[in-house]
């Protein structure tokens, strides 16, 4: 029961944030309303009043929530997949995998240059090396939720916007790789040797694994779907396997000295992709998934927006490093990406405004700092409260520099205002 109740409770909260946003005349995306809605019912507001039902009372109760989560990221990824149709490839594919490699390096390398010089500044004990590494790595993910909410909210369509989806999408596996190198080195300068299987290997088996998996269900769901008269009842269908493949890339097995593992993102996204270049329903679908997936989605930001820490604010040399850790890397990604849309022969537009939507960053960082954790000690718990408190901070602002970018470049259609119950019965 109490699942439930805080289940509605984060929904009402964040839908009735929108109308308080809307009420004040802020034109704040949906996604920064229920992430406010968030911290409101969150362990730092309403919830420490102990509330029975009215709020998310300790940080144990918001991950209590984590299915949800899962569940919203992997029906996010499933609904980017949708932007690989071979159609569309064909004229942005080339300038997707290159901007969307080398904005991601660009980013790591730069804030992992700031952070090494940081670390000789401040001391090992402020800030280790094998820390300003491992948040080098982190610095190139970004996060697909809430770049897509923004897009879908606004009805974003363009140049710009036909190359950040497939550019998102592509960061995780680039973000895998990379994170995986960078720690395997913080590893070895904290006494361990350099372990080539898990730096190199382990993160290739991980995208090759994850692809091929959900190739597998995208083209089993291509086929069954074939069995049925109705997209409704293939609406039914494609929401069963999302599920189903979102529990399947929880497994984790081991071959000889190799660690199987799968990135539930890509998975759920190579889902997307097979499923709208094999079935003829998929467009129906695909739109018919978005309408249904809307309270979904905006439940999982409304508990993003209950996990985000303040208490991170109480450690000044956090903030300190934090601040290098925000800028630098938001300086990584605008300049990686209009470099490479320069090299690719982008229009001007996408030059200008691409790097700002790439901001956004929340949970693909989350899940490598859970892999960090395994550096122990102070180390893992700077690395945390870094990233908790970036996250903080894109979580809150991103969606709105997404929001202006894709404004900027043209390729938004405002929502057109609600009339008045007076206007609507005249």
């Amino acid at each position: 029961m109490e699942i439930l109740l805080a289940t509605a409770i984060a929904l009402l909260a964040g839908l009735m944030m929108t109308r308080v946003f809307r009420l004040l005349h802020w034109n704040f995306p949906d996604v920064t309303a229920f992430l406010l809605a968030g911290l409101f019912v969150g362990p730092y507001c309403l919830g420490r009043l102990g509330l029975h039902g009215l709020g998310f009372p300790t940080m144990d109760a918001v991950d209590g929530m984590s299915l949800i989560s899962s569940v919203a990221l992997g029906f996010i990824a499933f609904a980017i997949g949708n932007e690989f149709r071979l159609s569309q490839l064909k004229e942005t594919g080339r300038q997707a995998v290159i901007i969307g490699i080398f904005q991601a390096l660009i980013a790591a390398l730069l804030v992992d240059a700031v952070l090494i010089v940081l670390h000789f500044i401040l001391g090992e004990d402020r800030l280790p090396l094998s820390a300003a590494i491992t948040l080098g790595a982190i610095a190139s993910a970004t996060a697909p939720a809430a770049t897509l909410m923004v897009v879908r909210q606004y009805k974003a369509k363009g140049p710009v916007t036909d190359l950040l989806l497939p550019i998102v999408a592509l960061d995780d596996a680039v973000g895998l790789v990379v994170f995986a190198v960078s720690f395997g080195i913080a590893q070895a300068i904290e006494g361990g040797a350099l372990n080539l299987t898990s730096v190199l290997v382990e993160p290739l088996v991980e995208i090759v694994a994850s692809l091929l998996l959900g190739s597998l269900m995208g083209w089993l769901l291509s086929k069954l779907e074939k069995l049925f008269y109705s997209n409704t009842n293939r609406l039914s269908m494609s929401i069963a396997f999302v599920i189903a493949t979102i529990a399947l890339s929880s497994l984790k097995f081991q071959i000889g000295s190799v660690h199987i593992t799968f990135s539930s993102l890509l998975v759920c996204m190579m889902l997307g992709t097979i499923f709208c270049n094999l079935s003829e329903f998929s467009a129906d679908i695909m739109h018919r998934a978005d309408r249904w997936t809307a309270p979904l989605y905006a439940t999982f930001f409304v508990i993003s927006g209950a996990g985000l820490e303040l208490s991170v604010f109480q450690y000044p040399s956090v903030i300190l490093i934090g601040i290098a850790y925000i800028l630098f890397r938001c300086l990584g990604k605008y300049f990686g990406a209009r470099l490479s849309s320069g090299w690719t022969h982008c229009n001007q537009t996408i030059r200008k405004y691409l790097g700002i939507t790439l901001f956004p960053q929340a949970g693909v960082a989350l899940g490598m700092v859970v892999t960090a954790q395994s550096l122990g000690g102070e180390k893992a718990a700077l690395i945390r409260n870094i990233i908790l408190f970036s996250v903080l901070v894109y979580e809150l602002v991103g969606p709105l520099l997404t929001r202006m970018a894709l404004h900027a470049a043209g390729e938004i259609q405002e929502p057109p205002k609600e009339k008045t119950s007076r206007e609507r019965f005249r």
